[in-house]
């Protein structure tokens, strides 16, 4: 029996959350066309017969500019401390520039073992892999270079067969049957927060967060009140929408999403409020799981 843990690592929009879900079979990591979609580390567990990984799913790498991004870099290097093994997800379809040195020269010292993938193979010739393959390899040291496709699973079964042979010997650290160690309300905060970056403007999804107030349980139903607040009025205008309308459909997507994941009814309320530089504010920031 193998175990260990793996981190996926890499700058906004490379896929990490999409290859974690792929990895997981389920959708357990919130995934939009926005950078920085994720914010907290997310965990996904995969469980076969040889064995059980912990995948930690990241924030991407990016120079922090506010209170809240220092924190999600801070995960991110707190999730490279202690892993058997790091992948660095590149997206292949875009060009090569200061952000991937900058990951780069974060990666450098770190003594796990570590995987170059280069993700979105299905958008470029694969004519043109080759010359990133020498780039990684004379870039740093990297135990295996592996073109992926997260989104349509290209070489992901062969990609995970690669870990495992990384992977120590020892007990699993998960129940088999459990793919996520996620609280409920996590979950739900992040479904609303996902819902509303795909149904808002460019701006938004950098200044809003999502804090589930209450979160009640009866037979059949789930009772949510939750609060998306957003750092000017401007904002709550364009959440809320022209008569509501922005805020209602927001609120009915992730309804339908929430219920098919807990497979139960679900009565949603949410509410917009206006919390001014709430990505520097600390009471703020420890309600959403981002203390120091």
């Amino acid at each position: 029996m193998k175990s260990g843990f793996a981190s996926i690592v890499g700058r906004p929009n490379s896929g990490k959350s999409t290859l974690l879900n792929r990895l997981v079979g389920e959708k357990i990591s919130i995934v939009t066309d926005k950078p920085q979609t994720t914010r907290h580390v997310v965990k996904g567990i995969v469980t076969r017969p040889e064995g059980q990984i912990v995948f930690l799913d990241t924030p991407g790498i990016h120079k922090p500019i506010h209170r809240m991004n220092e924190r999600m870099m801070k995960s991110v290097r707190g999730a490279m401390a202690d892993v058997d093994v790091i992948l660095l997800i590149v997206d292949a379809s875009a060009a090569f520039g200061r952000g991937d040195e900058f990951t780069l020269e974060l990666l450098n010292p770190v003594s796990a073992k570590k995987f170059v993938l280069l993700n979105k193979i299905d958008r470029i010739a694969k004519n043109s892999l080759l010359p990133m393959i020498e780039r990684y390899c004379k870039r740093g040291s990297f135990e295996e270079i592996i073109p992926i496709s997260a989104l349509t699973g290209e070489n992901v079964e062969t990609l995970l067969a690669q870990i495992f042979t990384y992977m120590p010997e020892g007990q699993m650290f998960y129940p088999p049957d459990q793919i996520s160690d996620q609280q409920e309300r996590a979950i739900t905060a992040e479904i609303i927060r996902e819902k509303l970056i795909a149904l808002t403007e460019e701006e938004l999804p950098y200044s809003t967060a999502v804090v589930i107030d209450r979160f009640e349980e009866e037979d059949k139903l789930y009772r949510i009140y939750a609060t998306i607040y957003v750092e000017r009025e401007s904002q709550r205008s364009i959440v809320i929408g022209k008569g509501g309308q922005k805020l209602k459909e927001v609120g009915t997507t992730a309804r339908r999403e929430l219920e098919s994941f807990f497979n139960r009814r679900i009565f949603l309320d949410l509410h917009v409020k206006v919390k001014k530089h709430w990505r520097d504010d600390e009471d703020t920031l420890r309600t959403l799981g981002l203390e120091e």
